[in-house]
């Protein structure tokens, strides 16, 4: 009798694709895209699933060390070899005077991953050929892939102020399963864009975006972290992505994600005129102008899909969407149990499993109605406002004391109006036209 294999969330979607690729209800180059896999390793894995069963998706070295593995002093002297000695050798050769000076035979895969995992790019870019593009074909399931992006246009047409829409369209049918409109594109508006999908629809499989600061990390330094890591940290919605265990793909034109940008095209021709029709002149009589709309519009422009069987994932009951929908900082509290978080100050009470947790790593959540969290190992703790510093107080009397003079009404009259002061060119032999040693005199004698 079989042994029972417990599978990951990420095994799991593994299995739902290649389950899909088995009904022929996905190709493979679709499933490598959602996976990030190769077609060739997504064949390879599908021939292995269907002779060993759900066993392939788990890896037979889960948990172990290899045995080949290169020792960490090994792997460091080649780290700052690389960045020294050998600084800007490209990786093959790099490779060659490991083995022909240092005695460290490393095969050119292992050298690139060392190297790659400790941030240090290839001095050479391969140089590819173009190749002949072809318009992408829908994917076959509702669900599988969500194209969103932001369109800041004069929405109201100059009856209220002007705002971003952040849009997101499912690929497969078209229909536009959220929006939100903002004052500008911030990460805020995407958690709420995506909420709005999550709590609408379920999660989908992956999402489709551009290389906006919101979605990742455009600096070329990485810090002293993220190169133990070999990646850069994720963003707020980075970090969200990865929690809800949808696939983040960024587009590298917007011609990659033409669905989404030809979308803002009919908005900004019927959505305005709805707009103008029925006189909405605020950002929350605009939101709620939405739902009745997005229903008439998907209701006329989606299409079916070619499979009728749905891919998006409902939430499992456990998660809290407070919780998930929320930006979380790590900080150290202070010897006061005090922990900062931008000018907010939080007291953190004492509690029967810890006295004080001075000096502890923590996580503040705060959620989109502005309630302030704080977490110690997936714990929350009890917390309450800290009292004022001094220098708050202080600033806070000053600004008393403007406001209640603000209120009080001026006896001195307007003073009459004085045009701009003229000013004259000087003259060319003025001291602003001097060198300075033409102006003073040295105070030592020259020898």
């Amino acid at each position: 009798m079989k042994e029972k294999v417990t599978l990951n969330l990420k095994e799991q979607k593994r299995l739902l694709v290649l389950n899909r690729i088995n009904e022929r209800k996905l190709t493979g180059e679709q499933a490598a895209e959602l996976l990030g896999w190769s077609v060739r390793h997504v064949w390879r894995m599908l021939a292995r699933y269907r002779s060993e069963g759900a066993e392939a998706l788990a890896h037979g070295n889960r948990g172990k060390k290899s045995q080949r593995r290169i020792p960490p002093g090994q792997r460091s002297r080649i780290v700052s070899l690389a960045r020294g000695e050998y600084a800007g050798v490209n990786q093959q050769h790099l490779a060659e005077l490991l083995a022909d000076r240092e005695q460290m035979a490393v095969s050119r895969s292992t050298l690139r991953r060392i190297l790659s995992e400790a941030g240090i790019a290839s001095p050479r870019r391969q140089r590819r050929r173009r190749r002949h593009r072809l318009r992408r074909e829908r994917y076959p399931q509702e669900g599988m892939l969500v194209q969103i992006d932001g369109s800041r246009h004069d929405w109201l047409q100059g009856r209220g102020p002007r705002l971003t829409l952040l849009v997101g369209v499912d690929d497969a049918t078209g229909k536009v399963v959220g929006a939100v409109f903002r004052p500008q594109e911030d990460s805020q508006g995407y958690f709420l864009l995506l909420r709005q999908i999550v709590e609408g629809y379920g999660r989908p499989m992956a999402l489709y975006r551009d290389r906006h600061s919101i979605f990742q990390e455009n600096t070329k330094k990485l810090s002293v972290e993220e190169q133990l890591q070999g990646r850069p940290a994720p963003t707020q919605f980075g970090r969200l992505l990865d929690e809800l265990e949808i696939r983040s793909i960024q587009a590298w034109s917007p011609q990659a994600k033409g669905r989404v940008e030809r979308l803002f095209g009919t908005l900004q021709d019927r959505l305005i005129t709805e707009l103008r029709l029925h006189n909405v002149s605020s950002a929350q009589a605009a939101q709620q102008f939405l739902d009745p709309f997005l229903l008439a519009f998907n209701q006329r422009f989606a299409v079916k899909s070619s499979d009728s069987v749905r891919a998006w994932r409902k939430l499992p009951r456990s998660a809290k969407l407070d919780s998930l929908f929320s930006f979380k900082f790590d900080r150290t509290v202070s010897a006061d149990n005090i922990v900062r978080i931008g000018n907010d100050r939080i007291q953190l009470e004492s509690d029967s499993r810890r006295a004080s947790y001075a000096r502890a790593r923590v996580q503040v959540h705060i959620r989109m109605d502005g309630h302030i969290d704080v977490y110690y190992k997936n714990r929350c703790l009890t917390s309450r406002p800290a009292p004022p510093e001094a220098p708050v107080l202080r600033l806070q009397q000053i600004r008393d004391g403007f406001s209640s003079r603000s209120t009080k009404p001026s006896k001195k009259k307007p003073s009459p109006f004085k045009p701009p002061r003229q000013w004259k060119s000087q003259a060319k032999d003025h001291p602003w036209h001097l060198d300075y040693r033409d102006m003073y005199e040295p105070v030592f004698p020259p020898r």
